[in-house]
């Protein structure tokens, strides 16, 4: 009998190739970035060079590629290939636009209207009562909350910081004050019904969500109307979501919550990059 933890002679890694739908702007980018990094730390070194660890990055951000498998492929230990994610991660994620800059940038250009929106990125269930708040009874399912601003043509400009599954989107946008950023900004904001009550200023809105119908009061042809209209405006902003999620790392996280945010920014300079290509 063969022990079965014992390979044949003639027994191999195979492995196959696999097409990384992505510009050469982006790779580029990522690679010239990691470029400049390696010559401020001074660093003139590294196993493979910055080209292809760059499309060994994009290859797990993109296809979820498991680190292991990236490493056997390319001759490298799992480690290395992990270090290279998390560095060329915080890299990108500096690069993401802080909320002030985002707004102010959008008035510059002439925007009038900005559209947020909450989403929640699935995780993969943890054992304890630490990830209890994670789980979203909205969603019935354990993930994290984000806040996410585009502008009027869906184009991602900012997302916030990692909150447990089970936030409301009004709590985050009164975590990181919205509501006082777009004023200072001179910007308004179009919203779903989840943010109903954040604005309370009914004579000047910032924030302009629908109405909503009860059993005392049903919607006027005006109001569905004004809803129709604002379901049209509102539009751009799942398209915005829909290109971050074509990352599929995103399917389902299984890094650790802690990271999540620095992953969410860099995706979200990644993301532009291919939409503004």
């Amino acid at each position: 009998m063969t022990n079965a933890e014992e390979l044949p002679e003639d027994t191999c890694s195979l492995v196959y190739q696999c097409r990384l739908a992505l510009s050469t702007r982006t790779v580029n980018h990522l690679a010239d970035l990691l470029r400049r990094h390696l010559k401020a730390i001074r660093s003139r070194w590294r196993i493979l060079p910055p080209g292809k660890i760059a499309v060994i990055v994009l290859a797990v951000l993109r296809h979820d590629q498991r680190l292991a498998d990236m490493a056997g492929g390319n001759d490298v230990s799992e480690s290395t290939v992990r270090r290279w994610r998390d560095e060329l991660m915080g890299l990108l994620a500096a690069q993401a636009p802080r909320l002030d800059r985002a707004l102010k940038m959008v008035a510059k250009q002439g925007g009038e209207v900005v559209l947020i929106d909450g989403t929640l990125i699935r995780t993969r269930r943890r054992t304890g009562r630490a990830d209890r708040r994670n789980y979203s009874g909205k969603h019935r399912s354990h993930g994290l909350h984000f806040l996410a601003l585009t502008d009027e043509n869906g184009r991602l400009i900012w997302i916030s910081a990692a909150r447990p599954g089970r936030t409301h989107d009004n709590t985050a946008a009164r975590h990181d004050h919205i509501l006082a950023h777009l004023r200072a900004a001179g910007l308004g904001a179009l919203a779903d019904l989840g943010f109903r009550g954040l604005d309370n200023d009914t004579l000047d809105p910032v924030i302009v969500t629908g109405y909503t119908a009860s059993r005392t009061h049903k919607l006027t042809p005006g109001e569905k109307e004004a809803n129709r209209v604002l379901a049209i405006g509102r539009a751009p902003v799942e398209h915005g979501f829909a290109h971050l999620k074509n990352w599929r790392i995103l399917t389902k996280l299984r890094t650790d919550p802690a990271r999540a945010t620095r992953l969410l920014r860099a995706l979200l300079v990644l993301t532009n990059l291919e939409v503004d290509r």
